[in-house]
């Protein structure tokens, strides 16, 4: 810290219990100077050959026939006025970064200028804060702190302003430049460590982020944060992700954690002025220099805080410009009254729908430019929409649960997105059986209507199966989840079935007919299993197996499609295709000799 000494005579001034100071010398005192509570028994001479101000106190004084003056309303207050007494005594004082705002405010109430004596104090003060303070990090933030208690003075005497355009100015200082000891906060952990001669300065210390300064700032009181972190953007050279970081940093320094905290009588004004200072204080990109999560949590925090209306559509305009960086955690935004949702599912919906705007805005612009560019821009595009519409199905799994929730809120938020954006459809099929558990009251055309907006096609295997044997969905669901799964499997089976033929044209003569060779023997094994009635218990046991996995109305169901399926295509089909019957979900009760027969057939023409 730097200090500056003024005076070189020894500190004569006494004190007297808390409300006296007195001048310890042969003359006696010949004026009494009463500041706040505290009287100074001092003499004239020391003191208006300094003062213009005392000594047209002193004047007035005389003519009423008193020897005490009044100072009222006086900056710094008796410390301020200590410092200005022994000045004008000469003696020893010493000017820090802690007293030097009060004292300045104090001469300049004083007018100890330079026409009533060379050298005077406001001289001295400012030499030291142009010379040291305004060219200390750390001294310039303490000075700016101190500046609070002396307004409208240290406003008036552009002591803030110095010290803002100071600070700002450094913030952009090239970190290489920066050493970890020049902060305020952090310390330079290198200092304890045993480092070689040879080693130069730059391996010697850690290297210093470009937000090397956030941290030091936060001590600030809101108000002159916001001015400083003005003055840092107005200048234009500082990134807009340490512009946001530095406001992540504050926010998390200054807003408490608990709900009760931040809404309590006692601070709700404070919190309310501090989140409305940040969300102005936002990168003039849109918020693309906060993260979505820092964002969210911002807006959590004005809605319970009731920020004004501005602040909140700033955040949810941030937002919508990067949701596909959320997490469903972060959309869990409480509802406030007179909403009766757990969640406040309609402020997520908004955001979703200015996220989509975005996203067409985006891709209209693109389209008018090079197609190569048009390309980049769709492939990122598609990424962050396949983001989004995990998100939205992950949303809906959560506030499934919820039973105030109604069904068109449900179904407009899973209609929200596009068709490719929701490739695969197990999310959205979870939330729609959570809702469909939470809500058993739901009628048959509402539960066939949430159940509309998935598409089974785009079930997974083991989503299917879950489906099949799900007593909450309706009966037209099931059957068209067996249905398309059973294309699903022949379509499997006769590519499987294609690709084994081709591999086989393909090979060599010779490794072909060692293969033909092994089939042999194999069908000659079979025929022998056979003719020992084992074959067909095996075949029969199988055909079970994948059956005993559905329910009773599901296996009925599926027993039905696969004799439609069988009508139109079971006797035409050739002896690859009936090779599929071997699928635990193609093979019914009934059919186990025919599939038998079919395995048999191919296995001797492949021989």
């Amino acid at each position: 810290m730097k200090f500056m000494k003024l005076g070189s005579k020894p500190d004569a001034l006494q004190a007297e219990g808390k409300s006296v100071r007195y001048v310890s010398s042969e003359l006696a005192t010949d004026i009494i100077v009463t500041v706040g509570e505290v009287k100074f028994y001092l003499h004239k001479f020391p003191l208006l050959s300094k003062s213009n101000q005392l000594q047209k106190l002193v004047t007035k004084a005389n003519e009423e026939n008193s020897d005490e003056i009044y100072l009222d309303n006086f900056p710094g207050g008796p410390k301020a006025f200590e410092i200005c007494a022994k000045f004008c005594y000469g003696m020893t004082v010493t000017l820090n970064a802690y007293n030097v705002v009060a004292a300045r405010c104090a001469a300049e109430y004083l007018e100890m200028t330079e026409d009533i004596d060379r050298g005077n104090l406001i001289f001295k003060i400012e030499v030291f804060l142009n010379s040291s303070i305004f060219r200390s990090w750390k001294d310039s933030i303490i000075v700016l702190q101190t500046t609070k208690s002396l307004l409208p003075w240290s406003e008036d005497l552009k002591i803030i302003g110095r010290c803002i355009d100071s600070i700002a100015s450094k913030t952009s200082v090239d970190p290489v430049h920066i050493t970890w000891s020049y902060t305020y906060n952090r310390k330079l952990a290198e200092l304890d460590k045993i480092v070689e001669d040879k080693m130069t300065p730059q391996q010697k210390i850690e290297p210093v982020p470009k937000d090397w300064w956030v941290e030091d700032i936060c001590e600030l009181d809101i108000d002159l944060y916001k001015r400083v972190m003005i003055t840092v953007k107005s200048k234009g050279r500082m990134d807009g992700v340490v512009i946001g970081e530095a406001l992540k940093i504050y926010a998390v320094r200054w807003l408490p954690d608990s709900v009760d905290a931040l809404v309590s009588d006692a601070h709700a004004w404070r919190n309310k002025s501090l989140v409305e200072t940040i969300v102005c204080l936002l990168p003039c990109d849109s918020g693309i220099g906060c993260s979505c999560i820092f964002l969210l949590k911002l807006l959590k925090v004005a809605i319970l805080v009731e920020a004004d209306e501005s602040s909140r559509e700033e955040l949810m305009k941030s937002i919508s410009l990067k949701l596909h960086e959320a997490s469903v955690k972060d959309l869990l935004i409480p509802a406030r009254s007179p909403q009766i949702t757990m969640y406040d599912v309609d402020l997520v919906q908004d955001i979703l729908n200015r996220y989509m705007v975005n996203k067409k805005d985006s891709c209209d612009m693109v389209a008018g430019e090079k197609k190569d560019k048009v390309n980049d821009e769709c492939i990122l595009g598609h990424r962050s929409l396949l983001n989004v519409g995990k998100l939205v199905d992950g949303y809906l799994g959560e506030i499934a649960h919820d039973p105030n929730l109604s069904l068109s809120s449900f179904v407009d938020l899973s209609q929200s997105i596009p068709e490719f954006a929701r490739p695969n459809h197990d999310g959205l099929y979870r939330a729609i059986d959570i809702y469909l558990k939470e809500h058993p009251s739901l009628t048959k055309a509402e539960r066939k209507k949430i159940c509309g907006v998935m598409d089974v096609k785009k079930l997974t295997v083991d989503a299917s199966m879950h489906a099949a044997q799900n007593e909450r969905l309706p009966l037209r669901v099931v059957v068209q989840v067996l249905y398309f799964e059973q294309l699903r499997a022949s379509a499997n089976t006769r590519a499987l079935s294609n690709n084994s033929h081709v591999e086989c044209e393909k090979a060599e003569g010779e490794s072909c007919q060692s293969l033909n060779n092994q089939m042999t023997h194999l069908n000659i094994k079979d025929k022998e299993f056979h003719k020992n009635g084992k074959l067909n218990k095996k075949n029969s046991k199988n055909s079970r197996s994948g059956m005993q996995l559905l329910p009773s109305r599901s296996r009925r169901i599926f027993d039905k499609l696969w004799i439609v399926g069988n009508k139109g295509q079971g006797e035409n089909r050739s002896s690859e295709t009936s090779g599929s019957s071997n699928s635990p979900t193609s093979v019914v009760h009934g059919d186990t000799k025919s599939s038998g027969s079919s395995l048999r057939h191919q296995r001797h023409s492949i021989s």
